[in-house]
């Protein structure tokens, strides 16, 4: 049954429009990008998802809580449904919250992990007339506020430097999977990114984006640079310290989502900011040079501006609602980059074939 009760809170936007509702997640006051995801299920998993630090996410299928939330997983585990060891969203927005959970697997409900995460949750909300606005006017900042709480007292993070240190491990980790070894390039990415490499058997050195990566990189066989949150051009050392890298790496290298437009970047292309993003599994892609097309899931509010990119680089995916980008590679070096996610787990599974491709390809030039 949908929750009753609950103390009021209401959702204060920019634009100076305030929606009631009801809280049903830890006290307190909190601010940030208010995003939307269209996805029908996952919410353990997109909660979990580094690129969501930061924001505030709408859920717009209406029945959320349904299906509980599984246990707390060992510490230094990696172990599905979760992408990460902590809720990674600012706030959470959900049209009709449940409590009452039913699931092989679950533990404790949504409320219940939200509470002990100390992150603010209402419900009671008409979610799809939010999502309207977001896609009208763009996506926008928002501050969730319990009764009498003033909007300059919400807890925020700082999304140009904050975010990127609070979603990367402090050092490097490596797991163990087989002989040939990949460095993936840790800016927020999700694990079942490494899971996805683990299970094709190869070991995976997981790298801070702060870390010394190009001395790292070289006792790798290749490298996927990971998703993570934020604007690209608040990451523009670390852009420049990939393009030193490139000038002489003659291994693979795989950039997933927001990897996408740092590899972009790193080769002297541009990005800009999408009017509300894509972050759903739903989004169509085609591959321009086989035409074959996927179902995808995505997590993203930035784009590479493929005009930009330099002679030596092409666009390889595009998406087929907008036109924009999902993915770039090299004319000359075995380097490729997807705007989507490949790991996707829940959801579709249409590109899982590109770790496949990938690591072909490193096994071949190793």
């Amino acid at each position: 049954m949908p929750r009753q009760g609950g103390s009021p809170v209401r959702l204060l936007l920019e634009d100076g429009s305030e929606t009631q509702g009801v809280s049903f997640g830890a006290p307190g006051a909190v601010t940030g990008e208010v995003v939307f995801n269209t996805a029908m299920t996952g919410y353990v998993e997109t909660l979990t998802d580094p690129s969501y630090a930061g924001q505030i996410l709408t859920i717009t299928y209406p029945l959320v809580g349904n299906y509980g939330v599984p246990g707390p997983r060992e510490a230094g585990s990696i172990e599905r449904p979760f992408e990460s060891d902590r809720i990674q969203v600012q706030g959470l927005i959900v049209q009709s919250y449940v409590d009452d959970y039913s699931h092989r697997t679950a533990q404790r409900s949504l409320a219940a992990w939200l509470s002990e995460s100390g992150v603010p949750a209402m419900t009671g909300i008409d979610t799809r007339s939010l999502t309207r606005k977001l896609r009208t006017q763009g996506t926008m900042q928002g501050w969730m506020l319990p009764q009498g709480v003033d909007p300059a007292s919400a807890n925020a993070i700082d999304m140009r430097e904050e975010v990127f240190r609070r979603v990367a491990p402090s050092e490097p980790v490596r797991y163990a999977g087989g002989e040939l070894e990949i460095l993936l390039l840790d800016v927020g990415a999700k694990d079942n990114i490494v899971r996805s490499l683990q299970t094709r058997g190869v070991s995976v050195l997981r790298v801070p984006w702060h870390a010394n990566f190009a001395a790292l990189a070289e006792q790798a066989d290749g490298i996927v640079i990971g998703n993570g949150p934020g604007d690209p051009s608040d990451l523009d050392e670390v852009s420049a310290r990939l393009a030193g890298l490139m000038e002489g790496y003659r291994k693979p290298i795989l950039g997933i989502c927001l990897g996408n437009q740092l590899l972009a970047r790193a080769a002297g292309a541009t990005t800009y900011k999408l009017p509300y993003g894509h972050r759903g599994v739903n989004q169509p892609v085609q591959d321009l040079l086989t035409r074959r097309c996927c179902i995808t899931s995505q997590n993203h509010g930035y784009a590479v501006d493929t005009d930009s990119l330099p002679g030596d680089w092409e666009p390889w995916f595009v998406n087929i609602n907008d036109g924009t980008n999902e993915g770039i590679r090299s004319r000359t070096r075995p380097y490729a980059s997807v705007q989507f996610h490949p790991e996707a787990h829940p959801g579709p599974e249409d590109s899982a074939f590109l770790f496949d491709d990938f690591l072909r390809l490193v096994g071949a030039l190793a």
